[in-house]
Parts: C-alpha cells; sequence; structure tokens
C-alpha cells in the first residue's frame, strides 16, 4: 500500500494485522527491547513490528541490520547513508528507507479510515483547509478527507522534521489536497509551508508534494522531498 505512493528508489516493508508479531518482538535488539520493557503489550508489538520492517527494508538495501533508536522529538535515528520513515496504526505497521543519495528526505502515515473525533478537526486545520474539505467530501463522500487532512500533515511532520530539527505546527502547512480521476481511492495533496521551509541544495523549499491512498481499511499518505539537480 505505502510502496505505491513512493518511487522507484525507496524500499517499503509492510505488515497487516499481527503478522509476524511474535517473531517481531523476540527480534527486538536489546538497546530497542530496554526502551519498551514497561510498555503495555500493545505498545511494545506495534514498536517491534516496525523495527521488524525496518530491518527487512535495511536489508533490501544491502544494508547490516541495526537498531532503529529514537532521537531527537522521537524522530527514528537511520544508519548513516539512510533516510526514512515509520508508521503504525491498529493492524498495520510499515517501514520505508531510501539512501540519502536518492532523496533528502520522505515521511509517511497510516491512520484508520475513519472520520477523526469530534473537536480534532479545528485544531489541527486552517478555515481554508476546512472549505475545501467541505468541497471534497460533496465530490467524493466515500472519503473521510478530514482523517486524510490529519494524516497528510502527519507525513509532512515526519518529512519536514530531519530537514531542519524544528517543530512544525499543523497550522503551519497549508494542504491542497485532490483525488485522481477513476474509481480508485487515490490522489495527491500539496503543502505549502507558512513558514520558511527548509534548505536543499542550497533551494529554500516553500512546498512539499504528497500522495494518498485509501485501501484495506486505512487511509496512507507519504511525502517525499528530491534533491535539487537529481
Amino acid at each position: 500500500m505505502i510502496e505505491e505512493l513512493l518511487p522507484q528508489s525507496v524500499v517499503a516493508v509492510e505488515a497487516y494485522g499481527d503478522e509476524g508479531a511474535d517473531e517481531a518482538e523476540r527480534g527486538l535488539l536489546p538497546q530497542e527491547a530496554a526502551l519498551v520493557v514497561r510498555a503495555v503489550a500493545k505498545r511494545r508489538r506495534e514498536f517491534a513490528v516496525v523495527r521488524s520492517c525496518a530491518r527487512r527494508a535495511m536489508e533490501k538495501l544491502g544494508v547490516p541490520p541495526q537498531p532503529v533508536l529514537p532521537g531527537e522529538r522521537g524522530a527514528p535515528r537511520w544508519p548513516e547513508g539512510l533516510v526514512g520513515s515509520m508508521t503504525h496504526c491498529d493492524g498495520y505497521g510499515a517501514a520505508t528507507l531510501v539512501r540519502a543519495t536518492d532523496l533528502a528526505s520522505l515521511g509517511i502515515d497510516a491512520e484508520p479510515h475513519q472520520a477523526l473525533p469530534e473537536g480534532v478537526l479545528p485544531a489541527v486545520s486552517l478555515p481554508v483547509e476546512v472549505q475545501r474539505l467541505d468541497r471534497l467530501s460533496a465530490d467524493r463522500p466515500e472519503v473521510h478527507w478530514d482523517r486524510l487532512l490529519f494524516s497528510a500533515k502527519e507525513s509532512v511532520y515526519k518529512a519536514w522534521f530531519p530537514l531542519t530539527g524544528l517543530w512544525l505546527e499543523f497550522t503551519e502547512a497549508e494542504l491542497d489536497l485532490h483525488a485522481d480521476p477513476g474509481e480508485r481511492l487515490s490522489g495527491g495533496f500539496r503543502a505549502r509551508l507558512l513558514v520558511p521551509g527548509p534548505v536543499v541544495d542550497g533551494h529554500r523549499l516553500d512546498h512539499f508534494e504528497g500522495r494518498w491512498t485509501v485501501q484495506r481499511g486505512l487511509v496512507a499518505t507519504a511525502v517525499t522531498v528530491p534533491h535539487f539537480g537529481g
């Protein structure tokens, strides 16, 4: 699901349901296991599954399996020369990795394809975004556009933070979502940065581009930040 949102240079590994969860827990490296030794079972399993996905992605890139430990603000620390992103929600986990020479950054997110809890949308959206969601809902009511907006902003942040080391508020990026023609529930989005963007290869970015899909009861989003001239 995530893989189809990303360029071919990116390796994506996913797990659905409890697929491989027990093995993933047993496969936690000592440094990782120490971080969740007191966590509840659900948290421990999610933590383990996405790290299992990450190590399988490393193997596909020919990189020796290594621990994935949280760094600043909880962002995962990747092996030298790689950039990546992870996500998990009920029944799903995924990790994506790419060589830093191929992409400057990327971010992924998955959420249950359900309406956001009451009161969340006003906290994470701008008035112009809510107006756009109303129009999109009229055209494609089968999509939970509020949850999609939330997920897309999560992906934007995950791509933003490794480039800046700074927090990005939900209201500091203005998203414009669109659906692909046809019956498939997929599309793209542009995130206009309302604060000074990161500098990549000497160019200051003013927006990010992303893709989305709805499958198997989930909404997934991905943002990729290419190199200039690459």
